[in-house]
C-alpha cells in the first residue's frame, strides 16, 4: 500500500521526479520533495496541496552529503517516519569524450553516483533500525547498455547506479526493498543538460519521449507491493526506441 507512506524525493522539482511526487500524493503518501530551486521546488508543493496532497519541499543539493543527511532528519522530524527515498536527481549532458569535458565528467559523478550514494548513506541507518524500507534509485537503459558516441561516461555513472543497487539489494534485501528504475526517452528536463556538439542529436533522439507520469506509474507499482515482494528492476521505455 501507498496510503500514509512517508516518501522523499530527490530531484523532485521537475519533470520524472515532480510528477512521481503527483503520482504517489494522488495515492495518499505523505511527499517530501527536495532540490536545489526554492521557485520550482514551491510550484509543485503548492500544486499538490491545492489538490488536498499532503507535501513539504526542502532545499537540497545532493551532491553536500550533509545537506542530504540534513534533509532526511528533518523530513523524520517533520513526518515522523521515512519509508521510501526515490534517488532521482541526475544530469546527462552528452558529449564526445574526444572533447576532454572533465568539468561534465566530474558534474555527473557527483550527481549521478555520489548523489544516489549519499542518498542511501542518509536513509540506510534509519531502514535499517525499523528493519524496513525502499530505495529506488533511478538508472537508465544507458546503465544496460553503452549510450555512445556522446553518453559513455553517463552511461558510466548509469551502469553504476544499477551495480549499486543490485549489490545493496543483496546486502540489505532482506529487511530493505530496492529498486532500480531504468527509464529510456522521457519527456523530462535531462535532455537540457546537453549544451555542445551534440545538442542537436539529443533533442532529435527525444522526439520519441515517453511522458514522465509513465515511470512514475512504474514507481508507484514497485512502491505499491506487500512487504514480501521486492521489484528488482524496472525497465520502461518508448516501444518505438531501440536502445
Amino acid at each position: 500500500m501507498i496510503k500514509d507512506k512517508v516518501v522523499l524525493i530527490t530531484g523532485g522539482s521537475t519533470g520524472i521526479g515532480a510528477e512521481v511526487a503527483r503520482t504517489l500524493a494522488a495515492k495518499g503518501a505523505k511527499v517530501a520533495i527536495a532540490a536545489r530551486r526554492q521557485d520550482k521546488l514551491d510550484a509543485v508543493r503548492a500544486e499538490i496541496a491545492a489538490q488536498g496532497g499532503d507535501i513539504r519541499a526542502y532545499v537540497m543539493d545532493v551532491t553536500d552529503k550533509h545537506q542530504v543527511k540534513a534533509v532526511v532528519e528533518a523530513v523524520v522530524q517533520d513526518f515522523g517516519r521515512l519509508d521510501v527515498i526515490i534517488n532521482n536527481a541526475g544530469i546527462m549532458p552528452i558529449r564526445p569524450m574526444s572533447e576532454v569535458n572533465t568539468d561534465e565528467w566530474d558534474a555527473m559523478i557527483d550527481v549521478n553516483i555520489k548523489g544516489t550514494l549519499y542518498g542511501i548513506a542518509a536513509a540506510l541507518p534509519l531502514f535499517l533500525a525499523q528493519q524496513s524500507g525502499h530505495i529506488i534509485n533511478l538508472s537508465s537503459v544507458a546503465g544496460i547498455k553503452v549510450f555512445a558516441p556522446g553518453g559513455t561516461v553517463y552511461s558510466g555513472t548509469k551502469f553504476a547506479v544499477s551495480a549499486i543497487s543490485e549489490g545493496l539489494r543483496i546486502e540489505v534485501g532482506s529487511a530493505v526493498r530496492v529498486t532500480s528504475i531504468e527509464p529510456g526517452a522521457v519527456e523530462s528536463d535531462l535532455k537540457l543538460g546537453t549544451t555542445g556538439t551534440a545538442r542537436d542529436t539529443v533533442h532529435g533522439f527525444y522526439e520519441q519521449a515517453i511522458p514522465a507520469s509513465s515511470v512514475a506509474r512504474a514507481i508507484a507499482f514497485a512502491i505499491e507491493q506487500p512487504d514480501d515482494v521486492d521489484i528488482n528492476a524496472i525497465v520502461i521505455r518508448p516501444t518505438v526506441q531501440e536502445f
